[in-house]
């Protein structure tokens, strides 16, 4: 173990490689890990600071926090002694063999570990490109120090090897991160003091209560347009001046014509980002800009109002998080990278607890998406769920809408649960994993074909968005369950009702008067469901593909009760919805908590839950969305192949080890960006 550290290492200290710099240039960084044998060169550069808060520069934005990484227990660093070897920091070997003998609880830390850090060295390779293998490299060894540091907590004098000290002469001196966990209660929420509990109330509250009333008008629209546009008009309109068969046609102009608008929101007004630029400025600039709002708001609009396959709970994350940075940011005049990312966590929370009318699953939701395994951000989760729970208070009490579950399955529920029903339900999960590589299969692959033929530049968003919407429009006129992005369209597919059951689209008979009765036709639904989801999204089109997903496994739980009779109805339907969802998204907590509320079967939990972790294990090496970070460890970024990802999850595991110990070249060293489609 401590060779191959050495040999994952050595390009720190070997000729060239970022940290080889020379230790009198003033304007370039010093590696803190590197010792040459002199006091001086132990000690960082001015330009890496010993501040805890962050600088701001002219446009606002934050810079990464840097922390100190020398000094004793009173030099306001990390408060660790310096190892005793040469009286200053260990050589690379001396790193790599004390790490090699670290309990394992430390020896699996990630990210979430120090986020700070780590989001300070993501992206700083020495070409200026994100990711790379220096990059990683870099991480690695600043976390394994960062380690020992802590193991060498206990070499203090005075320190008793539980934190404690033996008598006053031994006592460190608080470290200013822990400082505000000293004052009391009501100072702190005098001064609001930055990080604590009172701040974090106060913030909560306004941050709930912007998010509440932005989801509540952003609702209200959305759901007047899509009255007036699919149904207001086509009675005012056409139902008394065209013939009975060309009721159709209304699907097609429609369809066009907001696919045209979509394409024309993203040529004007400019990028609106999706779900996958949102988990990437979290990481990064832990923040959202606002000027992705009005974009956003227009492109999704005109995406759900032409019936695509996506929803409206991607976009108020979007919003919402951008609201709660800028109240961050401008209201409160927060600097420090996690703080500000705690609150625009709270503006995620607030978003999805709302939408889905769960504050426990919402808000979780909203963590967990972020990352590919695991809550990476978990010390924010109080504050998130608190948060979750204001914004759910003013939207559903603005809106007027109850706190309750929608969908109502089958009768009677699901009087209790037994070890068979979760063992069912991981064998469900797992073929929703099976069916969510099959989607991400088809979906890299349209991907593919749009840039070969250059369709990806928002220059052509509207040829784009064009193609998209014909895939969609075709289907809705054949098969009207696939429109839309399903929280509606559920309840008819779940329990197999008439096609005249649809709520938004018009004329629910389509062109051939479909109807899912059958269980072959259920699995025709799911797949043209799968299928319309990602034309929605290569289409350019803006919007969630929670909601989406589950319709389709609710189809595909149908087909498989007809063909497995002796499964409840309930739980076919939720654990492949949980199994699908949970493959793409990464949500296996909440994901399981929203189904179960939203349809008010709480005895299909434990089912759900295990079809959902099977889900989990089963794709932990088919990343959909790239920009994600995993909790337990950085380095599942190198696996970015996506055949290897999405046809052989066995031979990634195998590799997994020795991709780590031996330093793939750059080539096949992961990239944190992502297709613009997810």
């Amino acid at each position: 173990m401590s060779d191959a550290l050495s040999k994952l290492f050595s390009p720190l200290i070997g000729g060239g490689g970022r940290n080889n710099k020379s230790s009198t240039d003033d304007n370039e960084e010093t590696n803190p890990l590197v010792n040459n044998g002199t006091s001086e060169d132990r000690t960082p550069k001015k330009k890496r600071g010993v501040s805890f808060s962050d600088a701001e520069n002219g446009d606002g934005d934050t810079t990464p926090p840097r922390r100190s990484t020398s000094g004793s227990a009173g030099e306001g660093g990390y408060g660790t002694a310096q190892p005793v070897q040469n009286g200053g920091m260990p050589p690379v070997a001396v790193v790599a063999e004390e790490v090699s003998n670290l309990p394992p609880m430390y020896a699996t830390d990630g990210p979430g570990f120090f986020p700070e850090m780590d989001s300070d060295l993501i992206g700083s390779s020495p070409d200026g490109g994100e990711g790379g293998a220096d990059a990683f490299q870099h991480l690695s060894l600043n976390r394994a120090h960062s380690l020992l540091r802590m193991q060498h907590l206990s070499m203090v004098e005075g320190d008793d090897g539980h934190g404690g000290v033996d008598g006053e002469e031994g006592q460190r001196p608080i470290r200013p991160s822990l400082q505000k966990t000293q004052s009391g209660f009501w100072e702190d929420a005098k001064n609001l003091t930055e990080g604590t509990i009172p701040q974090s109330i106060v913030v909560a509250l306004c941050v709930g209560t912007v998010c509440g009333v932005a989801a509540f008008v952003y609702y209200s629209v959305l759901f007047y347009l899509l009255e007036t546009i699919w149904h207001t008009i086509p009675e005012a309109l056409v139902i008394d001046n065209w013939g009975e068969n060309a009721y159709v046609a209304w699907i097609p102009i429609v369809g066009f014509g907001m696919a045209i608008l979509t394409g024309l929101t993203v040529v004007f007004l400019g990028e609106p980002g999706d779900l996958a630029y949102t988990i990437k400025c979290v990481h990064e600039k832990a923040y959202i800009s606002m000027n992705h709002v009005v974009p956003m708001v227009a492109a999704s609009m005109f995406s759900i109002l032409g019936g695509g396959s996506l929803g409206p709970e991607a976009p108020l994350v979007a919003i919402c998080a951008a609201l709660g940075g800028f109240v961050s940011r401008r209201v409160f005049k927060q600097r420090n990278r996690n703080v500000v990312r705690k609150h625009t966590l709270m503006g995620m929370a607030g978003a999805l607890a709302a939408f889905f009318g769960s504050p426990l699953g919402g808000s979780l939701f909203a963590l967990e998406v972020n990352s590919r395994f695991g809550v990476e951000y978990f010390e924010h989760t109080v504050e998130a769920i608190f948060c979750g729970e204001v914004c759910l208070v003013v939207f559903r009490g603005l809106s007027r809408l109850p706190i309750q579950s929608i969908w109502d399955i089958a009768e009677p529920k699901l009087a209790s649960a037994g070890p068979l029903d979760v063992i069912t339900g991981a064998f469900i999960g797992l073929l929703g994993a099976g069916v969510a590589a099959c989607f991400s299969a088809l979906h890299f692959k349209v991907m593919g074909v749009l840039g070969h033929f250059g369709l990806l530049d928002n220059s052509l968003a509207v040829w784009r968005a064009l193609i998209g919407g014909s895939v969609v429009v075709i289907l809705g006129m054949l098969i009207p369950h696939t429109m839309f992005w399903g929280e509606a369209e559920f309840q008819t597919i779940a329990t197999m009702s008439p096609a005249a059951d649809l709520e938004h689209i018009w004329p629910t008979s389509g062109l051939i008067g479909f109807e899912m009765d059958t269980g072959w036709k259920a699995f025709l639904v799911g797949v043209c469901k799968i299928v319309a989801i990602s034309a929605t999204v290569a289409g350019g089109y803006r919007g969630g593909f929670i909601f989406p997903f589950f319709a389709a496994g609710a189809a595909f739980g149908r087909a498989l009760t007809s063909i497995i009779p002796g499964i409840p109805v309930q739980l076919a339907c939720l654990c492949f919805a949980a199994g699908i969802n949970v493959s793409i998204t990464r949500t296996s907590l909440a994901s399981s908590i929203i189904l179960c509320y939203l349809s008010g079967e709480q005895q299909a939990m434990p089912g759900v839950l295990a079809a959902s972790l099977v889900s989990l294990f089963a794709t932990s090496y088919m990343p959909f969305i790239k920009v994600r970070r995993c909790a337990l460890g950085q380095s599942f970024a190198v696996l970015t192949d996506k055949r290897t990802d999405l046809f052989n999850p066995l031979s990634c595991f195998v590799l997994f080890p020795f991709l780590i110990l031996y330093n793939r070249p750059r080539s096949s060293v992961a990239t944190l960006t992502a297709p613009s489609s997810t």
